[in-house]
């Protein structure tokens, strides 16, 4: 892994997007066009933020996939993935196509296939991705499933990620999280060019050390990132702080 180590969220942020910013300039360039996928959570604020204001970016050759979401949550809902990408990204750009995960379909297998069948003619340039607090990545919880080939899943959702869901004011209590979400699997962000992952928090500093210096395991799903050629972390002082000095030379 590339591991990138800044003062602050801030300045993480704008890293990451300048970096996955190039990736995409330089997809546009070679073949004409780009496909990224997109994270949400608080870990992405300042990540997107700097995105949307990188310059010089033909936004209208870009597609976008959506990383997960929520079952049974109306896009109008404060905790919509849906709605914190139409509101952070999305409608700051004019994109050629994003393609959301529609969690409130009455059948999310069918949207599974139909995204699934999607992402398949669209090799993905770049992902930017985060890492929970439980190790998950995407919301893949432990154990993952780390053998499917399945871009898309129904899965279930562990108690530590709806704690982190609530814990972070999305949900007004545990209660209201939600149990199970659409989420893409594993194996098909490793199928993504360029990885950039921004995780910012101290509340992270342990999910990322079992990510970046433990054995790769269902048991830390973003310990699959060790697999990737291609992978750049960029964390804060804080998230930063349970490495050893060895990881971060």
């Amino acid at each position: 892994m590339n591991i990138h180590i800044f003062d602050d969220a801030s300045h993480l942020g704008v890293a990451a997007a300048r970096q996955g910013a190039s990736v995409i300039r330089n997809a546009i360039a070679e073949k004409g066009c780009a496909n990224i996928i997109v994270a949400t959570g608080a870990s992405q604020f300042e990540t997107l933020a700097a995105l949307v204001a990188e310059p010089d970016i033909d936004w209208s050759c870009v597609t976008g996939f959506h990383l997960d979401e929520y079952l049974g949550l109306s896009d109008q809902h404060p905790a919509s993935f849906r709605r914190y990408l139409r509101e952070r990204f999305v409608d700051q750009v004019a994109l050629k196509e994003f393609h959301y995960v529609d969690g409130s379909d009455p059948d999310p297998h069918a949207v599974c296939d139909r995204l699934g069948q999607l992402i398949a003619q669209h090799p993905i340039d770049v992902a930017f991705v985060g890492i929970g607090e439980n190790g998950h990545l995407a919301f893949n919880d432990p154990p993952a499933d780390f053998e499917t080939n399945t871009p898309y899943l129904v899965v279930e959702l562990d108690e530590a990620c709806r704690n982190q869901q609530a814990g972070e004011g999305w949900f007004a209590t545990l209660d209201d999280v939600p149990t199970q979400a659409i989420s893409m699997s594993c194996q098909q962000i490793l199928r993504t060019k360029t990885i950039i992952c921004s995780v910012p928090d101290e509340r992270k500093a342990i999910a990322v050390r079992n990510t970046v210096e433990g054995p790769v395991t269902p048991e830390v799903p973003a310990s699959i990132l060790q697999t990737h050629a291609e992978i750049s972390l960029f964390l804060d002082k804080a998230s930063a702080s349970e490495l050893t000095a060895s990881s971060t030379l």
